[in-house]
């Protein structure tokens, strides 16, 4: 199964915080389960509230040793104070008083690069989290195969909260929620990035993202825009990626030349439209393009789904 190691950290012994326990619980209930209700990681929370519920170095760092000692897939995400010197970027926990007692990030690093795991992802929503897994000296990345890091903001700036939650765990729920799902309704780690990349504007923190992978994983799955069924039939509707479809009004079932086998083709074709897949051409609505007998042709986004049906990618 797979793990999921979730720690929010509002009491500090200095400076304590107020939004993190929050998002924490906010992260651990959309990584849980899948849209569906299924499954999808199993989470271990660690929170840090006040002075008899708190989340020292120790704890933090067999907590991480434990969720990346097995092969299968992990999940780190921290909400807290984080620090950076010229020794390098810290974690902080709650007993620390001064920004270098915290958790390394390089030792964060090490821990999950000397991991079996096939795939490690952190995500780290904390002031100059941008520094992790880099070289500190030469700020080139140091990640072993499999690993990808996410964090709220470069290792220079801040991380900002709004209305009690983190702007970047806000926009990261959003994504997990469906925000950047594709068609299938899968969320990789890629697709999440570019959905907070794109909702934060240039004078604001940048989120920055770093991989070794082969292949994106499916952080969670949702109700897909599209079923399955309907896309396969992508190749057989349009023969060529570029080619068009020919309507007429027997595709047009409230017209009198309606035929039964054309009104299903045209209702397939009707909700590629809706997803963004087709454009009627020479028309603004699918349903003069049939009683007009115009075409219907694939937009690219169609012509990419097009490949991958024709190539097996799907």
């Amino acid at each position: 199964m797979r793990k999921a190691l979730i720690v929010g950290i509002n009491y500090y012994k200095r400076n304590s915080l107020y939004g993190c326990v929050n998002d924490a619980y906010a992260v651990k209930s959309v990584l849980e389960r899948h849209g569906d209700g299924t499954i999808n990681f199993n989470v271990n929370l660690l929170t840090a509230t006040g002075e008899n519920n708190v989340v020292t170095k120790r704890k933090l760092k067999q907590q991480i040793i434990e969720l990346f000692k097995s092969e299968s897939d992990a999940i780190f995400y921290f909400s807290g104070h984080g620090h950076l010197e010229d020794t390098g970027g810290y974690l902080i926990t709650s007993e620390c008083s001064k920004g270098d007692e915290g958790m390394p990030m390089s030792e964060l690093m090490k821990i999950a690069n000397d991991s079996k795991a096939k795939n490690k992802i952190i995500i780290l929503d904390c002031c100059h989290s941008g520094y992790t897994g880099s070289d500190f000296q030469s700020e080139n990345a140091l990640l072993s195969k499999g690993t990808t890091i996410l964090t709220a903001s470069s290792k220079e700036q801040y991380a900002t909260e709004i209305n009690g939650s983190g702007v970047f765990t806000t926009l990261l729920v959003d994504a997990l929620s469906g925000g950047a799902a594709n068609l299938m309704g899968k969320i990789t780690p890629g697709s999440v990035y570019a959905h907070i990349d794109q909702s934060l504007g240039p004078w604001q923190q940048r989120p920055l993202f770093k991989t070794n992978i082969e292949n994106f994983i499916s952080l969670r799955n949702v109700q897909p825009s599209i079923a399955l069924n309907d896309l396969m039939q992508i190749t057989s509707l349009f023969k060529e990626k570029g080619s068009e479809f020919q309507l007429d009004p027997s595709y047009e079932p409230t017209r009198d030349e309606a035929i039964t086998k054309n009104t299903k083709k045209f209702a397939i074709l009707q909700r590629y439209e809706g997803v963004g897949l087709v454009v009627p051409v020479g028309t603004e609505h699918m349903y003069y393009a049939a009683v007009d007998s115009k075409c219907c042709a694939l937009t690219l986004l169609g012509q990419h789904y097009w490949s991958l049906v024709k190539n097996e990618r799907i």
